[in-house]
């Protein structure tokens, strides 16, 4: 029955939202069964199979999570300790916080430090080490432990912990210590791999893209491509073991949504849907997006993989409200309603320019008691994954803001004495500048 509706749905979905190419695999009663539709290329009509590969992207980070939580049941490796007693040579801008940052902070996102900095270090064995050397300049944003600002450059330095433990290379790694052991067959690990099996090319706005993001990431998510089924055998191994259950451990509290408080594990975002505990994470690389969502209680597991980016987004929500809701019995719970006259923003204390490595966001006043927000990325290769936009907000709490087309929610905070936001939130901290 799983297997009829995703193979019904999916072709209707793709069509619905002009979605290029995805698959969709499902873990229930201890069986895999996966759907897939549309094509690995818009230009040459191939079509995507079961075999095909996607990248994952940061999902790739449960895949690192997963090679540092060995090393510490090994007891090769302390999360509490810093990370200079494993990488003596580890700097940041600021002296303090390198001397204290330790592998858990980097784990839960919240060591503090600019977390999208883009260094093309090349492809080779040394990309990792050289990739953590430019990290010297790297500004601190916050006290390390503070507060949850999602950091990319910090699995790339949980990545190079692996490679010393290990004495190899993070790629090889990987395929030594899962990729084998799992059995899988279709996975590629580095780039130059990708001719060697059917690879599904990525799309913006349903065009084939050929950038893709710098291989020095390799532990945050710009390399790691496979098919969703292959993915959900290492959501089995996570639930036939408890030899990774402290991942699933909350660690940090995610600024508020609007719907209550969720937490961040040791690599696994930790959801607060009605119903049961669901754990998860979200990729996306340019032209791929990928979402993963486990209930640990029901053995139940969905991974979703589209060649495709922003207007893929409304394909998610559908297969996993439905999915989830059927098979575990959780939902995804819904935003407050406001009332009919929600309270005025204050202009006074919200209004101004935030910013994070990523990108910008801009408050201005707008009528009616509202802000407009306009939010554009900074880096140019990493601006394709933040299109820009720009929309009106209105009161939802005194720490949240909400679209009024109901299509995203602003968490503020840091405020100072005077009340005035210190910062907003979109996954990142984005600071008052």
């Amino acid at each position: 029955m799983i297997s009829e509706w995703i193979e019904r749905r999916l072709p209707e979905l793709l069509a619905e939202h002009g979605v290029v190419g995805a698959q969709v695999a499902v873990l229930h009663n201890g069986e895999i069964v996966d759907a897939a539709a549309g094509v690995r290329n818009k230009a040459t009509n191939e079509p995507v199979t079961s075999d095909s590969l996607f990248q994952i992207g940061s999902i790739t980070k449960v895949w690192t999570a997963t090679l540092v939580m060995q090393l510490v049941n090994e007891g090769l490796l302390d999360l509490d300790r810093p990370v200079r007693d494993v990488l003596p040579e580890f700097r940041l801008a600021d002296e303090q916080a390198a001397k204290v940052v330790t592998p858990r902070q980097l784990l839960c996102h919240t060591a503090g430090f600019e977390g999208d900095l883009n260094f093309d270090t090349g492809s080779d064995d040394d990309m990792v080490a050289r990739y953590v050397e430019r990290l010297a300049d790297a500004g601190q944003v916050t006290p390390p432990g503070e507060l949850y600002s999602y950091c990319n450059s910090g699995y790339a330095v949980l990545g190079r912990i692996v490679e010393v433990l290990r004495d190899k290379p993070f790629r090889a790694v990987l395929r030594e210590r899962l990729v084998e052991p799992l059995g899988l067959r279709n996975v590629a690990v580095s780039r130059a791999e990708y001719d060697r099996y059917e690879m599904a090319d990525g799309h913006l706005k349903g065009e084939p893209v050929a950038e893709h993001l710098f291989e020095s990431w390799a532990a945050a998510g710009s390399v790691l491509a496979m098919p969703a089924r292959e993915l959900l055998e290492l959501v089995r191994l996570h639930l036939k073991t408890t030899e990774f259950d402290a991942m699933r451990e909350k660690q940090v509290t995610h600024p508020d949504f609007g719907t209550g408080e969720w937490w961040w594990g040791l690599g696994w975002e930790l959801s607060n849907f009605e119903g049961g505990d669901v754990i998860g994470h979200t990729g996306m690389t340019i032209g791929y997006v990928s979402a993963l969502r486990i209930v640990p209680a029901a053995g139940v597991a969905v991974a979703v993989l589209v060649n495709g980016g922003d207007e893929a987004r409304p394909l998610f929500g559908a297969i996993f409200d439905h999915l989830l809701a059927e098979l575990a019995g959780v939902r995804k719970p819904q935003l407050p309603e406001t009332p009919a006259q929600p309270k005025p923003v204050d202009h006074a204390k919200v209004v101004g320019v935030y910013r994070c490595t990523a990108l910008d966001v801009h408050v201005t006043p707008a009528e009616n008691g509202r802000v407009k927000v306009r939010r554009e990325g900074r880096d140019p290769l990493t601006a394709p994954l933040i299109p820009t936009e720009e929309r009106e907000f209105e009161h939802l709490t005194d720490d949240v803001l909400i679209a009024v087309d109901r299509s995203s929610v602003l968490p503020l905070g840091g405020r100072d004495e005077q009340g005035r936001v210190g910062w907003v939130h979109w996954s990142r901290a984005a600071m008052r500048v």
